[in-house]
């Protein structure tokens, strides 16, 4: 949508899905498998790997910003950097440390461009070198939409048996503390807080 201003909505699963980036090939997901663990194959717009949507196992936020906010920036590789900082600001008020924002070039992995957490791109946050802020972005010249994702629990036995291709099953092992996660913490209200405060000085 081309919304006028700047606007924030918290999203909620209500369905497991496997949500392949806009360019995935849909090969890469076992159907069969995903069927018998009654998990939808659904599609995003943004680009990057696959992503598993289970209720209650997520913070997700979608933030948008019109083009001429203050918080708007041309270069795709800094316009999310403000935004990681904001995670920052909220993630250390719950207890979280260690916390860096990706600031660069995408970094790919082997299982990039199937696991959506399996590399790192712009303004995306990591706690003690494993990532924890998932961002994807779509834009217009008329507005950015900037998909926001926390794990509160990860399973990669899932996230990486859905895939159809050889070493997936072995990935399992490798990739399963490599994301970091917040548990139960209260990050929906943190992140309120600092989103409020980042956004009024704007």
């Amino acid at each position: 949508p081309n919304l006028p201003t700047r606007t924030v909505r918290q999203m909620r699963v209500e369905a497991a899905a496997i949500v392949l980036g806009s360019s995935q090939d849909e090969a890469d997901i076992d159907h069969s498998e995903a069927e018998r663990r009654g998990i939808e194959v659904a599609r995003r717009r943004s680009g990057g790997g696959a992503v598993l949507l289970v209720p209650g196992d997520h913070v997700w936020l979608d933030v948008w910003l019109p083009a001429g906010d203050p918080l708007w920036d041309d270069d795709v590789g800094r316009a999310a950097d403000w935004l990681a900082s904001v995670w920052i600001s909220a993630l250390d008020a719950v207890g979280v440390r260690s916390l860096a924002a990706h600031r660069g070039a995408l970094i790919t992995t082997e299982w990039s461009r199937h696991v959506c957490f399996a590399g790192l791109g712009p303004g995306e946050v990591t706690a003690r070198g494993r990532k924890l802020v998932g961002i994807s972005q779509r834009r217009t010249r008329d507005w950015a939409r900037f998909q926001c994702l926390v794990h509160r629990r990860w399973d990669a036995d899932v996230s990486f048996g859905l895939l159809a291709m050889p070493g997936a099953v072995e990935a399992c092992v490798d990739w399963a503390d490599r994301v970091a996660t917040v548990g139960d913490s209260p990050i929906e209200n943190a992140m309120a807080l600092a989103l409020a405060e980042a956004t009024a000085t704007a």
